[in-house]
């Protein structure tokens, strides 16, 4: 079975995967965002079929349209503002990109979709050996931190007085390496495995997730990553507690991803 486009050109069935560039060859994000929206044209005209660009992205910060200004860098590093939901995060070396553009049945069920992304990324994180989930009322991959009252204390203060928890002006940004949101990990915090955030025109997906592989997690300490003071990042690498590189995860990556986003069933958002 195939599709028919608008030229009567045989449009294939079924999720491709494109490479745009890995290691070396990593991507500069607007270069990205700019195929990102010839793959979307084509895509809505059924001149493509469903398809996924993966790739790593050269250093950057980009801000969805819910970023606040005390969110962002405090000594003035640049950041690509974008049309994505969420806020701002973090893309560079060691992390797996993917932005699944997809055609989907209106009225669009964006919620439907975000659950498709975390349960590949679940997957994915299984078959190595880490156990991510999701956390209610935030979006994306995560693995869970001890009990509160179960963790150690920070800085010689009980938990009870935890200013992330008390004090609404608290900015882990100015306040040392024992609350950055790299170190949440030794802190047995929640911590974000992969981040979701997308964006539907037309009926069409773009953006998507980015998976922590390898990446020096350090460069989320100059924002609040996704506007979350109170958890912190994590990587497959620092869970696992040994190296693990992008060329490892990105077959098992496209297996999950193709077994999801082909085998969901497509419906309208119920109204």
């Amino acid at each position: 079975m195939t599709a028919i486009s608008r030229g009567e050109t045989p449009v294939p069935e079924g999720l491709r995967f494109v490479h745009l560039g890995f290691g070396a060859d990593a991507v500069e994000y607007t270069s990205a965002w700019q195929e990102q929206r010839r793959v979307h044209a084509a895509r809505f005209a059924d001149e493509l079929p469903d398809t996924c660009l993966l790739l790593e992205h050269q250093a950057v910060y980009t801000a969805g349209r819910r970023t606040a200004d005390e969110e962002r860098p405090l000594d003035g590093t640049p950041v690509v503002d974008v049309d994505r939901g969420g806020k701002i995060t973090w893309h560079g070396p060691g992390q797996l990109v993917g932005y699944p553009i997809q055609k989907l049945p209106r009225p669009v069920d964006v919620v439907a979709h975000v659950r498709r992304l975390e349960e590949a990324l679940i997957r994915v994180c299984a078959e190595f050996g880490v156990e991510g989930t999701r956390v209610e009322g935030r979006s994306g991959v995560w693995v869970l931190g001890d009990p509160v009252e179960e963790r150690a204390a920070l800085g010689g203060l009980n938990l009870d007085f935890d200013p992330r928890l008390t004090d609404e002006l608290f900015d882990p940004r100015l306040s040392g390496p024992e609350y950055a949101p790299s170190n949440a990990g030794q802190r047995r915090e929640d911590r974000k495995l992969a981040a979701i955030g997308i964006r539907v025109a037309k009926g069409v997906t773009m953006h998507g997730f980015a998976l922590n592989v390898n990446p020096d997690n350090t460069s989320f300490d100059k924002i609040v990553p996704c506007g979350i003071r109170d958890a912190g990042v994590a990587s497959l690498a620092g869970e696992l507690g040994r190296e693990i590189t992008i060329a490892e995860v990105l077959p098992v990556a496209e297996k999950h991803l193709r077994d999801v986003l082909e085998g969901a069933e497509l419906l309208p958002r119920a109204v």
